[in-house]
């Protein structure tokens, strides 16, 4: 019997530390330097000595990998019906660049959204991007071209 009030107790002492912790830190979506020059994030996370943890990366890759499917999906209508490489060359693209910048890849688009793979591979490889980003563009324009 002792366990479970016990537990209830640590509940509740967990609950007001938290709420005491989110007035005194601030609760921050992007990073910011604290009073003492550390980088942080959330409520008071120091990046800067603590980094995250491996389940932490995992998490937040895994909600980044969901985000970019639900980008793919948005731009290509038939994504789900795209061979699997290709459907990574864009997940990898989605992920990198976001909606936004992806979008901006329009005769690309639309040439993926016509089924023209040649195109699309050919600008993907000829883009200010492919120009930054050489090796990964190389290897994306392959995908879309069929070349695995």
């Amino acid at each position: 019997m002792m366990r479970g009030s016990q537990t209830a107790i640590d509940r509740r002492l967990i609950r007001a530390a938290e709420a005491m912790l989110r007035r005194h830190e601030g609760v921050r979506q992007f990073p910011y330097h604290d009073s003492r020059n550390k980088l942080t994030i959330g409520v008071g996370r120091n990046l800067s000595d603590r980094g995250l943890d491996a389940d932490e990366i995992d998490y937040l890759f895994s909600n980044d990998m969901a985000l970019a499917l639900r980008i793919c999906r948005n731009l290509y209508p038939a994504f789900d019906g795209f061979n699997s490489h290709r459907q990574s060359a864009l997940l990898s693209m989605a992920f990198n660049l976001g909606q936004p910048r992806l979008a901006g890849f329009r005769r690309m688009r639309a040439a993926i959204n016509r089924g023209n793979w040649a195109l699309a591979a050919h600008e993907a490889e000829h883009s200010l991007r492919a120009r930054q980003t050489r090796h990964r563009a190389d290897e994306i324009a392959g995908l879309l071209r069929g070349v695995f």
